[in-house]
């Protein structure tokens, strides 16, 4: 463990470059979770779906179901990006379970890359979805004036979804090692209870927040001046 969250502890080399310990765990969670994938769609049923293909099914659904109920558009072309986004957040922050390991999202390199990750799509999307004149005309909404305080909001609010998750993530992992350092190894499992959930939570609360912030950028209400209250989908 290192001596500061903001420092990362080298665990390879490759050549001049150096591989921090968090890379090789985001690395091993990636080739999982793609091994999942690729195992489960191997056996996909029309006729007799097993538990497996039960289960994504009803998560894809019930993700959908949450992400239509958000941005109160049709959900297919966002389900790939932020079903993604949750599982891997979901992952990186139990992997704190596993011994000696410190979950990805504890580094704030890791946050700041999901973040991007979220802005980069924010801009694609409404740029895709409004064209790139109407996008940029959004910051303009409700006047001209706002443009600044507009392009600070969009920056700001991806520099607070790092900071969300890397705060929640760490403290928990601080709390724990903390815990274990003067209490010994079984007193902490309450604690890691609570870390379980708390990793659920943020996976959560990060892909709600991804979620609103690309519906914010390819819904069209403001600059029609239509009613925020009426559901897209009635408008069709």
């Amino acid at each position: 463990m290192t001596n500061s969250p903001l420092e990362s502890q080298v665990l390879l080399r490759l050549g001049p470059i150096p591989i921090a310990a968090q890379v090789v765990s985001t690395w091993a969670i990636m080739l999982l979770l793609a091994l999942a994938c690729w195992r489960l769609s191997r056996r996909l049923s029309i006729e007799r779906p097993g538990r497996l293909q039960t289960l994504a099914e009803w998560f894809l659904e019930l993700a959908g179901a949450e992400i239509g109920a958000t941005i109160r558009i049709d959900p297919k072309p966002y389900l790939p990006l932020l079903t993604t986004l949750f599982l891997f957040i979901l992952s990186t922050n139990l992997s704190s379970l596993v011994p000696g390991n410190e979950p990805p999202t504890a580094h704030i390199e890791t946050d700041a890359a999901l973040a991007g990750i979220v802005f980069a799509a924010t801009l694609y999307f409404g740029i895709r979805e409004r064209g790139l004149g109407g996008y940029l005309r959004s910051f303009a909404q409700p006047t001209w004036i706002m443009v600044p305080l507009n392009v600070i909001e969009t920056l700001t609010r991806t520099f607070s979804l790092m900071v969300r998750l890397f705060g929640n993530v760490m403290s928990g992992v601080f709390v724990i090692g903390i815990v274990a350092s003067l209490a010994g190894l079984l007193v902490p499992i309450p604690f890691m209870a609570l870390e379980v959930l708390t990793g659920i939570v943020q996976a959560y609360i990060f892909t709600v927040l991804a979620t609103v912030f690309i519906g914010a950028a390819v819904s069209d209400d403001q600059s029609e001046g239509g009613d925020q209250n009426t559901s897209p989908k009635e408008n069709v």
